[in-house]
């Protein structure tokens, strides 16, 4: 008789800083893995477990299916047996597009796309609302007036689509339309051109834009706002010209253009964002736009010719702004209201609505509406509907590894993520939820703590058991949390009055999303929390109305339309770190980072050998020619292309991972 086995086992594992461990892990439960903050709970969950269980999986795939996917190389570990195929979410899910809804994240606008495909109420091309017909399948979406005899066509899913055919023409399925600012493109009106009043010439290419201007007649010596309406005019608006120009350089060397072309202030906006496809450059280019809502899809993104076709009286914007509770309760309503023949075909696109809907129901996320742009959620909004999308899929046997699922969660939010966790072992599935929360640790099947400490100090298995056992065990750091008896550190509570002895900020807010004319004071000089259950618009309040607020302010911009007053304190800076992951790739370091290294690069560069050879920080730099080394580029190693198998990376043979090339580290 054969035995079905109850664990993963995990042999010799050393990703990262993990020591060389051994453990058993178990199957179809729901296991915590905690510790310190860079212990190594993420390098066995996600580099081991993870990343073994989803390159077995891709090796079962033919080769040239995995040539097509990005393929992990194999784990820093001995041996894992036992492992099944592995599905991760991120701690941190990336921040969807401008083209991704609730909608699309969630699938459910899938669905509604093909129910009103087949089952809406159309309107002829001479106006006559048409009754739900089963023409429209049964025909390739040919139909025939009953009232006036024209036939049409139909349009099918794919039509009912913002991201292909069923785009609203004028912004292009985006909900909104952008408009140059010309209180934008002049930074300081007060200052001169040649002292950068005019901020689009500060983009890359056109800093010699005011020489420019001034040979074909543009005093650029007087302040902006002096200039006559004609000049003006011309800075902003002017034709392109080509002119003869002399360039000094910072070190006194003149460079002549025989055919420099003017660019007005405008052009030079919309020509680099009809040149660029670079994320960063479209971002910097996007501060000179102003962004209003379409005039004719009214921001629902869609073809307005689509409103014409109708499920109970509602078109497809306005199901999609119906709240994921109201469309559950809409429909109910679509099978009664369909003619009793299309009976069968409406219940089974119902019925499929409604099983999309679920998962989102179950996690709380009720309140959100399939329109609501995914840029706008938050973190934990992100990895619910993530889990949700997961949750559907109804699998068995897989492997589910999770890291940090509650990061952004309300305390009262995690039930809902735990009752998820039981779900999916429930299916027959395993799960593997790395999390610091108590909550989450104290629900699970099995605790594994991974220790003592951070980096090099950790990297072992403290400890391994049921809840009871993991509170028991002395040498157990979660322990004392886990039971309540450990003492937390708080801080002195100031009275009212020294709260807001050095000031506050105050602003209100406008409808905005799911806030409704708020107005909040935060007090300055101190240390302020916003809480609230997720998707409570602390996200919407913070991230979406009192920064843009200030930057506006401190700029000397317009404040955004939903922030109708605001009162900054006299704060003049910011500084924002939000959940969105920094960007990582081969040329990134802690260093690149936090800006140490442009410190470092001007500090070697002051040396006396950098000065005898002329050099200047790019020297030091490793992401330029100057300072890179020729072999690997700059990135310490070089990729080998072995066909159908992951690519083999090698630590550089010339600068042996330094980056740098020899004269540098000389």
């Amino acid at each position: 008789q054969t035995t079905l086995p109850t664990h993963i086992q995990v042999r010799g594992a050393h990703v990262n800083n993990l020591k060389n461990i051994d453990i058993d892990i178990p199957l179809n439960e729901f296991v915590a893995i905690t510790g310190r903050s860079g212990s190594g709970k993420s390098s066995l969950a996600m580099g081991v477990l993870y990343a073994e269980g989803a390159r077995r999986y891709l090796n079962a795939l033919s080769t040239f299916t995995r040539r097509r996917i990005n393929q992990v190389g194999k784990a820093s570990v001995d041996s894992v047996q036992y492992l099944p195929s592995a599905l991760a979410l991120r701690q941190r899910p990336q921040v969807p597009g401008v083209r991704s809804t609730v909608g699309t994240m969630s699938e459910s606008l899938n669905i509604l796309r093909l129910a009103f495909s087949r089952l809406s109420s159309a309107v002829c091309p001479n106006g006559h609302r048409m009754p739900p017909t089963l023409d429209v399948a049964e025909n390739d979406g040919y139909v025939t007036c009953p009232t006036c005899g024209a036939k049409f066509r139909a349009p099918g899913a794919e039509d009912f689509a913002f991201n292909s055919g069923g785009a609203c023409p004028t912004c292009g399925g985006l909900g909104q339309v952008r408009q140059i600012d010309p209180a934008l493109i002049i930074a300081d009106e007060n200052q001169t051109i040649e002292e950068g009043a005019v901020a689009s010439w500060h983009l890359p290419g056109r800093n010699f834009m005011p020489v420019v201007a001034r040979e074909i007649g543009i005093p650029i010596d007087i302040p902006y706002k002096d200039l006559s309406e004609a000049d003006k005019t011309r800075v902003l608006h002017g034709p392109k010209q080509t002119v003869a120009i002399n360039i000094p350089s910072a070190k006194g060397k003149i460079f002549h253009m025989d055919n420099a072309v003017y660019e007005n202030a405008f052009a030079a906006v919309e020509d680099s964002m009809a040149t660029t496809k670079n994320e960063r450059a479209i971002n910097r280019l996007n501060r000179f736009y102003k962004f209003d809502t379409c005039p004719d899809c009214h921001g629902s993104r869609f073809n307005p010719q689509l409103f014409n076709y109708e499920l109970n009286g509602q078109n497809i914007a306005t199901v999609s702004d119906m709240t994921v509770a109201a469309l559950h309760d809409f429909a109910t309503t679509i099978v009664p209201w369909l003619p009793t023949k299309m009976h069968h075909l409406g219940q089974s696109l119902v019925d499929e609505l409604l099983l999309s809907l679920q998962p989102m129901e179950e996690l709380g996320l009720d309140y959100l509406t399939l329109s609501r742009p995914g840029a706008t959620l938050s973190t934990g909004e992100l990895q619910r509907i993530q889990l949700g999308r997961t949750l559907r899929s109804a699998t068995t046997g897989v492997l589910y590894v999770l890291d940090e699922p509650s990061v952004g969660l309300h305390p009262a939010n995690v039930a809902g993520l735990i009752k998820a966790f039981r779900g999916l072992v429930a299916q027959g599935n395993s799960v593997v939820v790395v999390d610091h929360d108590t909550s989450i640790i104290s629900a699970a099947d099995d605790v594994i703590e991974i220790g003592p400490g951070a980096g090099k100090h950790g990297g072992t298995v403290v400890g391994q058991g049921t809840v009871a056992a993991i509170k028991r065990d002395k040498k157990s750091l979660i322990a004392p949390f886990l039971t309540g008896t450990a003492t937390l550190r708080e801080r002195p509570v100031l009275t009212d009055d020294a709260l807001w002895k050095k000031g506050a900020l105050a602003i209100e807010v406008a409808h905005h999303f799911n806030i409704q004319d708020i107005t909040a004071r935060i007090p300055k000089n101190r240390f302020t929390t916003v809480t609230g259950m997720s998707g409570a618009g602390k996200t919407t309040l913070v991230l979406d109305s009192l920064i843009p607020a200030l930057i506006a302010t401190a700029k000397k911009r317009p404040l955004p339309t939903h922030v109708k007053a605001f009162d900054n304190g006299h704060i003049r800076h910011v500084v924002t770190v939000d959940s969105v992951p920094v960007g990582k790739n081969v040329r990134s370091t802690v260093a690149t980072y936090t800006n140490i290294l442009d410190h470092l690069r001007q500090l070697f560069a002051a040396t006396p050998a950098a000065q005898a050879n002329s050099w200047t920080a790019s020297q030091f730099s490793y992401n330029v020619a100057a300072g890179a080394c020729p072999t690997c580029g700059g990135t310490g190693q070089i990729s080998l292309d072995v066909q159908y198998l992951p690519d083999i990376t090698e630590v550089c043979p010339q600068c042996h991972g330094k980056r740098y090339n020899k004269q540098t580290l000389t």
